[in-house]
């Protein structure tokens, strides 16, 4: 017989979270306690919060503002909006599904504003609308190439996120750069993984997040449905 698998200390605090943003004891939009309130709240380390709020982020129920805390912006629907991400659905009644097409190893085929060159763990992902299996976006992560990346190309990401294969390997952005711009037509193999006209604009962004010593962590280019998706920015 198979034992049930042995829930951890950060998959326990992330589970008490989403139960209290699910039940509307938070709400879309509110601030959630500092890291240090939720060391205190859980008796764990920082190490063991930014892992619970790094589950909670890859299932798109908190975005992480560096320097401000962590928002809720669960609405019903669940969306990855990794740190740093300006992005918003702007429809909340939208079912999205997520699909991996391909973990790689290779030299770096994305064009960066910032140099950044050599070997590459290349993960390529699409979210798609689980109605009609229509692409709403597609999102080509680069993250510099480490020896201890090697079994993620066998094995996969760990629990199926990039966030917190990341974060389990001690690569937290603390801060980072972001470029939008219109993409006026799709390329014939895009358009294809979208199922999409080739003529459909698309929302493109490109988003560089580095650790607290300036390292580079990933380059993510996504293209992202304009109806659906929008930028934010406050200052």
């Amino acid at each position: 017989m198979t034992s049930a698998a042995v829930e951890t200390k950060p998959e326990r605090i992330a589970r008490l979270l989403e139960a209290q943003i699910r039940s509307g004891q938070l709400q879309d939009g509110s601030a959630m306690s500092s890291e240090n309130g939720l060391v205190a709240r859980f008796a764990v380390s920082r190490t063991t919060v930014r892992k619970s709020l790094n589950i909670l982020a890859e299932k798109g129920l908190i975005r992480t503002k560096v320097g401000i805390g962590s928002f809720v912006t669960f609405a019903g629907n669940v969306i990855d909006s990794g740190p740093g991400w300006s992005v918003a659905l702007s429809n909340a009644d939208t079912r999205m599904g997520t699909r991996i097409l391909s973990i790689a190893r290779g030299e770096m085929d994305l064009d960066c504003p910032v140099s950044l060159d050599g070997e590459m763990l290349s993960v390529d992902r699409l979210r798609f609308r689980e109605e009609t299996g229509k692409g709403l976006s597609l999102e080509r992560s680069r993250v510099p190439w480490r020896a201890d990346f090697a079994p993620l190309l066998k094995d996969g990401l760990d629990g199926g996120s990039l966030n917190a294969t990341l974060a389990a390997r001690g690569l937290v952005p603390a801060s980072g750069e972001e470029w939008a711009s219109v993409l006026p037509v799709l390329s014939a193999e895009d358009a294809a993984i979208l199922e999409r006209p080739e003529a459909s604009p698309m929302l493109r962004l490109r988003r560089l997040t580095r650790d607290a010593a300036g390292n580079p962590v990933e380059f993510v280019e996504s293209l992202l449905d304009p109806e659906l998706f929008g930028l934010h920015m406050t200052f």
